[in-house]
């Protein structure tokens, strides 16, 4: 093993021959397989890995050259940071790339400029919780102008400059059509979130009792088909006993029938996904989660177990699945709700995973959610994935506030003009008038814009818009100077976002190592 002399030696003598200007070493990176030596370093040109030993690696692109030390020669290669490297990478440490979490408790951490994977390690590691770093959705990934590639490499960089061997997860988030899935397939990402809202029928839910039998038939081809489904659930006591919650449910015809109506097609969406990712992934696992959460009214005890039981019976194995709970999960911000019937229903929940297997409670828009947070330790018996994202993209918002305020205050400005289009894709109750104005807050005050509910919702929504506008000249009017001011000062983000995610695990009730 080279002494940190040498390998401090040997970085200065390769930098020297290549003109590179070195910013700083991520001491945490180094690693050796062979005779080979790998390490992350930040560059002028950005971050940068560097391998060095008798020969050349060939999985890895970059320049390469030689240097003498202690009469011993070495090839050094300077590799960026790109695509193909990132592939090799996973190849040469397989522990740089996603893998299947299963039905340990998890938590996904959203990273939607591809700079917080750092901060996120520092936070998860130190509890006994399985971490989800690459998790983003195609709508995300749009907005941000990202690719699917970019989510997972973005993070493989992250997990080596940390030397973070424990192992993540990479769920694609919130899928809504087969073409999209089969390309996240084909990216590498092991956890798929399946959004089958587009296939629900909410009108279900008040359908004139006359023309419930006509578009029952609809989903069937035979008669008997119907019997047989309403014979599985209709006019029957069904018992669901978990180990700290038990509960009847009768579900009569009626309401047997509107409950197919509204989710069959989803259901069988659902499926029709599943064994899409399995012609793929074989007998090795993946880690699979159905959501409904993003429906109009909450999922019902009986919609559930209906949609438990017809998974289940078509070989579907569920890590997770996101029920729409009662109350409100507004975007940035607390719980909106009565708490007593929020720990009824996750009650139920818990106890209907319990008895279909043990899978997952999935907490979507589980960011800042700290007044149910011990409810969820508490009734899922540690079964449950919290999903955050937006509440990163905030406090990375918080480091441009402290470090350029001026950038900041335009931030804003193009936020509250953004807000009416982009909150489209939002359920918000969004008050503008709450809003301080930012022209007239003293830089000292600014901050507080970040702690106050209906500034942070305006924030977090339009990061798309943010991320995405251009000037005159067709420049990114935001987008390269915010990500230059968090590279800048990536120590400062990356202890901001250790301290965020850590107040959600210790919320949480999670154990720490």
């Amino acid at each position: 093993m080279f002494t940190e002399n040498k390998i401090n030696e040997i970085i200065s003598l390769a930098v020297q021959k290549e003109g590179l200007e070195i910013i700083s070493v991520y001491p945490g990176s180094l690693q050796k397989t062979g005779d080979s030596y790998y390490i992350m370093i930040k560059t002028l040109a950005g971050r940068t890995l560097f391998c060095f030993g008798s020969a050349r690696n060939k999985k890895l692109h970059g320049d390469a050259v030689t240097v003498k030390s202690d009469g011993e020669k070495l090839v050094v290669q300077i590799c960026p940071c790109n695509h193909e490297n990132a592939d090799a990478l996973r190849q040469l440490f397989p522990w740089t790339a996603p893998r299947y979490i299963g039905a340990q408790p998890s938590f996904g951490a959203g990273d939607r400029l591809g700079l917080a994977a750092a901060g996120h390690i520092r936070a998860l590691k130190k509890y006994r919780i399985a971490p989800v770093l690459a998790q983003q959705s195609v709508r995300e990934m749009t907005r941000t102008l990202r690719s699917a590639d970019e989510v997972l490499d973005d993070v493989t960089w992250g997990v080596f400059q940390e030397g973070y061997t424990g192992g993540y997860g990479a769920d694609a988030d919130h899928i809504k059509s087969e073409e999209d899935l089969r390309n996240l397939v084909a990216a590498g990402f092991t956890g798929f979130t399946i959004d089958p809202s587009a296939h629900l029928n909410p009108a279900a839910d008040t359908m004139d009792i006359s023309a419930l039998p006509a578009a029952l038939a609809e989903l069937f081809d035979e008669e008997q088909e119907i019997s047989e489904f309403l014979d599985k659930y209709s006019a029957q006591d069904i018992l669901v006993k978990g180990k700290t919650h038990s509960f009847t449910l009768f579900i009569n015809d009626v309401a047997v029938t509107r409950l197919a109506i509204k989710y069959l097609p989803a259901i069988r969406h659902t499926i029709k996904c599943f064994y899409i990712i399995k012609q793929v992934f074989g007998n090795d696992p993946f880690d699979f989660e159905m959501s409904v959460d993003e429906t109009e009214s909450p999922t019902t005890a009986a919609a559930h177990y209906i949609i438990a039981n017809e998974l289940v019976a078509a070989g579907v194995k569920l890590t997770s699945l996101a029920p729409r709970f009662p109350g409100e999960f507004q975007k940035a911000i607390d719980y909106i709700g009565d708490l007593y019937e929020f720990r009824a229903a996750l009650a139920d929940h818990a106890a209907i995973a319990e008895r279909f297997g043990g899978y997952k409670i999935s907490i979507h828009s589980g960011s800042d959610k700290f007044s149910i947070f011990a409810a969820v330790h508490e009734l899922t018996g540690g079964y449950f994935h919290e999903k955050t994202a937006g509440t990163s993209y905030l406090e990375a918002l918080r480091v441009i506030c402290r470090f350029d305020k001026s950038l900041f205050r335009d931030i804003v400005k193009y936020a509250l003009k953004s807000f009416a289009k982009e909150r489209s894709s939002y359920h918000v109750t969004t008050d503008l008038t709450k809003i301080a104005d930012v022209n007239k807050l003293a830089d000292s005050d600014l901050e507080t814009l970040l702690s106050e509910n209906n500034a942070r919702q305006v924030l977090h929504i339009t990061y798309g818009a943010i991320l995405t506008a251009k000037d005159k000249d067709e420049e990114y009017r935001f987008r390269n100077h915010l990500l230059g001011v968090l590279d800048e000062h990536e120590e400062d983000h990356y202890e901001i976002l250790n301290k965020l995610i850590c107040a959600h695990l210790d919320a949480l009730q999670v154990d720490k190592k």
